[in-house]
């Protein structure tokens, strides 16, 4: 009797028991809505598992608050407390984050983007890495096949290519670089807040087609979600930041906004021109996401931003020449320059969730940038020889002027753009299947205006154009007309139209045991030129471009790929307008093949982790519309007239040299040549044959908190330096290899590994204080040339236009 009632007892309470339980379920997704196979869901010793679609159901005690714990190695810990009503199935779906950590707390790596091509960079390295631009670019200059030799400039080159060959996008919509910038020391801000980024990936060429119509790379930034309250402080000499995120209305909203100012002062005073500048550069920008429900999203992105560059110079002294024949440039400065370069930008982009299988957005933007460019500068200059006998009291003095004569510079430019845009994407993935579709519409509407000139005096003279008919002055009186030695005058209203879009398969699978990526796309981009006085123009193109990598199930880990198909360039505004800013609405898409073989080798070394990546590269170009840079300024001949070719060989080696920290090397050789109207092969002016460049982290071991990073790069010479109205056939000299080093050293109070719940710094998520040296070693970098006239030889002088010396940084990081 007794043993009976015992068993009634038992099965009633286990009855009790069960009708008290209550269901979670959902889908577990990344931020790129994709389901995650592998998340452990656990409530204290219960638990279950994400099959292949990311779908989890658990049974949990209901009417309790109870913590579940989200889990994967290759994402971010993610705990959920809940409450569920009994009998209740209550669903919860969380985006899980990707680890976005130092390389000692991350090791699992993300095969799918090295499989294409993609380089993932730590957005945390871009605030850390010492360089005059510190930000994402300033990271991109550490990796192979990317170069710059202008510190001031976030514009990049990439195997042979120049800056308007680069996509460049944020949450997937493309942005754009300045039009009427013409030296670094104008640019300020890029558009990329790394602040705000959560996710870096760059390909250097071979990308896949759902990327857009550029010869070069694609470098694609995802800003934060937040998921909790904080803000992020930055302070220096040079500027500051604040950056503000957290999340609203339950949970459904979530913000972050970005507040930037810079002053480029500090940079500009160091160099060899004495000034008195003041440019400023600010920059607001802001990310809205609202999940509307489960399978609905609307995100916006919103930026604004003014440059303001006021430039009066005032004197020069620049030393060159040979010690056995030295000699020194002179100069004092009348006028100024007041530029400003004033940006408003919106995206609005709605996310929607058919099914667990097809996802479809549809994104709108605007773009609209109104830029000023005026400047009066008249420059008196006397070129000398310097006095080199040593034992002389006028040792170091100019003796003998060989030019005495000024230059007027005078520019009043104006241009002012809006670019609209509409697209629709749709994802659908089916087991390890996976097609991507998109159509975009945009219109460019550009009004420019360009009126510029240059007047040389020499001894009284005026200097006339290249290819004036002389007379022998002062023998002979000239009658003509006294006319500029350059001059550039012209207003265009453009219009461009394009329809554009592409279609691409991808697929991963097992090949045996060997893991097998691949895709294929293609592209379609349709273009109409019109406007006032612009004979109308509508041309089309194709392109197909596909990729393959394979992972053996080798011992050693290894992983190849090849990259192959057809990369076009349809012409922006600024390829469509000639030296004479004439716009040519016949000018053809520029066209290229690339071939791409790479190979990952990732092993130990010490008992740490490294990676060694290598790629082999042939880019073959047609219809190439030739240019000449001057600084960071681009003037296209807009006529299609050349052939070219870029082919090399880059090498990266990252991992931990230091315990704890990640550091690479990067290695790269480029040969890139065009032959214009068949007159043969000559480099082109991007052609920079060999880098190097190392980005190294330290830490003192007694005292880890003292941390050293350490920027060092070295680019060999680009031809250059000539004025753009010289034929590159007849002046194919190069400058002086750029070589710079810049380090910074920081005392780190608290981070993420180092808390404190009782003193001052419990409130503090990060701290930090430090200083940066930048051009540790005072190198001269020249990347221009000025040109002056020796009055009795009638030659023209090309004397260095150096950048920045080394200047001294101070800077404070703080997060809460």
């Amino acid at each position: 009797m007794l043993r009976t009632l015992s068993l009634v007892l038992l099965l009633i309470t286990s009855l009790s028991l069960n009708a008290q339980e209550s269901v979670i379920k959902g889908v577990v997704k990344n931020a790129n809505k994709e389901p995650i196979e592998g998340v452990a869901i656990t409530y204290l010793n219960n638990g279950t598992s994400t099959n292949n679609k990311g779908e989890y159901q658990l049974n949990v005690p209901g009417g309790q608050q109870i913590k579940i714990v989200f889990s994967h190695i290759s994402y971010k810990l993610l705990t959920e407390t809940v409450k569920i009503p009994i009998n209740k199935t209550y669903r919860f779906s969380p985006i899980l984050q990707l680890k976005i950590e130092e390389i000692d707390e991350v090791i699992v790596q993300d095969i799918k983007k090295d499989a294409q091509g993609f380089i993932n960079v730590n957005p945390s390295d871009a605030t850390k890495i010492p360089g005059a631009n510190n930000g994402i670019e300033n990271i991109l200059m550490t990796l192979p096949g990317v170069n710059n030799n202008n510190e001031l400039s976030t514009q990049y080159n990439v195997r042979g290519g120049n800056f308007d060959e680069n996509l460049v996008y944020v949450n997937g919509i493309e942005v754009y670089r300045p039009f009427l910038v013409r030296a670094g020391q104008q640019e300020g801000l890029s558009f990329v807040n790394s602040a705000m980024t959560q996710n870096i990936k760059f390909s250097a060429g071979g990308f896949q087609a759902k990327y857009g119509d550029k010869l070069s790379s694609v470098l694609d930034i995802t800003y934060r979600t937040p998921t909790e309250l904080a803000t992020t402080l930055n302070a220096s000499l040079l500027g500051g930041s604040v950056t503000v995120e957290g999340t609203m209305i339950n949970n459904k909203l979530s913000a972050i906004l970005g507040v930037r100012y810079r002053d480029n002062s500090l940079f500009i005073n160091s160099k060899d021109i004495a000034t008195n500048a003041n440019p400023n550069f600010t920059d607001v920008q802001t990310f809205l996401s609202y999940t509307v429900n489960p399978r609905l999203k609307i995100d916006f992105l919103g930026n604004y931003s003014i440059n303001n560059y006021n430039y009066t110079p005032l004197s020069r002294r620049t030393k060159f020449g040979t010690i056995a024949n030295p000699l020194e440039l002179i100069v004092f400065y009348e006028g100024q320059e007041k530029d400003k370069f004033e940006t408003v930008f919106g995206a609005l982009k709605g996310s929607y969730t058919v099914n667990d299988n097809l996802n479809v957005s549809i994104t709108t933007s605007a773009y609209h940038t109104i830029e000023e460019e005026y400047y009066d500068i008249l420059a008196s200059y006397n070129l000398g020889e310097v006095n080199n006998d040593f034992g002389s009291d006028n040792f170091g003095d100019v003796e003998f002027s060989q030019g005495i004569g000024s230059q007027l510079n005078h520019a009043r430019n104006d241009i002012d753009a809006l670019i609209t845009n509409a697209q629709l994407k749709a994802t659908y993935k089916k087991d390890n299947h996976q097609i991507d579709f998109g159509i975009k519409y945009q219109n460019e509407d550009i009004r420019d205006r360009i009126n510029e000139w240059e007047v040389i005096d020499s001894v009284g003279f005026n200097v006339r154009p290249i290819n004036h008919i002389s007379n022998n002055q002062p023998y002979e009186p000239f009658t003509g007309d006294i006319v500029p030695f350059q001059s550039v005058q012209a207003k265009n209203n453009a219009i461009i139209d394009r329809l554009v879009w592409f279609a691409q398969y991808s697929k991963n699978s097992d090949w045996n045991n060997h893991k097998v990526w691949y895709n294929i796309g293609m592209r379609s981009h349709n273009w109409n030129v019109n406007g006032d006085g612009i004979e109308t123009s509508n041309q089309i193109i194709y392109s197909v471009r596909g990729q393959f990598a394979i992972k053996p199930d080798w011992e050693k880990d290894m992983l190849f790929r090849v990259s192959a198909g057809m990369y076009n360039q349809p012409p922006f505004y600024r390829e469509l307008r000639n030296a004479e800013g004439i716009v040519v609405p016949t000018v053809d898409a520029q066209e290229s093949i690339h071939l791409v073989l790479g190979n990952d080798f990732s092993f130990d070394v010490w008992g740490r982790p490294f990676k060694l990546i290598s790629e082999v590269y042939y880019k073959n170009l047609t219809n190439v519309n030739t240019y000449t840079i001057d600084n960071v300024k681009i003037r296209y001949s807009a006529n299609n007239n050349a052939t070219a070719y870029a082919t090399g060989v880059d090498l990266r080696l990252n991992g931990e040299f230091v315990p704890g920290t990640e550091s690479w090397i990067s290695i790269g050789y480029l040969k890139s040549e065009e032959n214009s109207e068949d007159r043969g092969y000559i480099s082109r002016p991007t052609d920079q044959r060999f880098k190097f460049a190392m980005l190294f982290q330290d830490y003192v071991p007694n005292i880890p908190n003292i941390r050293m990073y350490l920027n060092l790069v070295f680019n060999t010479g680009v031809p250059g330096g000539s004025p753009s109205y010289v034929d590159p056939y007849n002046y194919q000299n190069r400058l002086n290899a750029y070589k710079r080093a810049d380090i910074g050293i920081s005392y780190v109070f608290t981070d993420a590994k180092n808390q404190f719940n009782n003193s001052w710094k419990s409130n503090l998520k990060e701290f930090s204080v430090g200083f940066e040296i930048f051009n540790m070693f005072d190198v001269q970098n020249a990347i221009t040339n000025t040109w002056v006239r020796d009055a009795y030889s009638k030659q023209f002088y090309g004397i260095p236009n150096f950048m920045t010396q080394r200047v001294f940084n101070i800077k404070l990081d703080m997060k809460f």
